[in-house]
């Protein structure tokens, strides 16, 4: 980051531009279900942690049961993303941005009324949420997040 900010002073004093890259690092939870693809569970870049979607994988069966409610969906992913942000040292209490993505917006209340109890501290995060054709292993519901340290 050192060797970042003299580039850029450098850069100012000779009229050009420098770009700096965050060095990022992949971030994983065992209590998380692994990712199912070529993708890691979260990447960290300077004090910011992109967290992959997340659906309701049971962490510890890796299965996700397509018949249960939507509120149910919506706890355990939201309590794998809880995982993930853990083992970076972060709670709900540092997500600034979140991306619903869900199989039916007829569901929308009842997701809701779960995915509120969990930022009872300060003031919840972004939100975009829409709704999509299809998710992986038919979820219903599937949630990626943006933290801040």
């Amino acid at each position: 980051m050192r060797k970042c900010m003299v580039g850029v002073l450098l850069g100012l004093l000779l009229g050009t531009s420098v770009i700096c890259y965050a060095q990022h690092k992949a971030i994983t939870s065992p209590d998380a279900p692994p990712a199912i693809g070529p993708y890691s569970q979260a990447i960290q870049a300077g004090n910011m942690l992109f967290l992959a979607g997340q659906a309701a994988i049971d962490p510890k069966t890796k299965k996700l049961d397509p018949d249960a409610s939507i509120e149910d969906q919506t706890r355990q992913t939201l309590e794998n993303l809880k995982a993930v942000l853990a083992a970076n040292g972060m709670t709900m209490a540092n997500v600034v941005s979140a991306y619903v993505f869900m199989k039916d917006l007829s569901d929308f209340a009842k997701m809701n009324s779960v995915y509120a109890t969990y930022f009872k501290e300060g003031p919840p995060p972004a939100r975009a949420t829409v709704q999509v054709a299809r998710l992986p292993l038919d979820a219903k519901i599937e949630i990626s997040m943006i933290a801040v340290k």
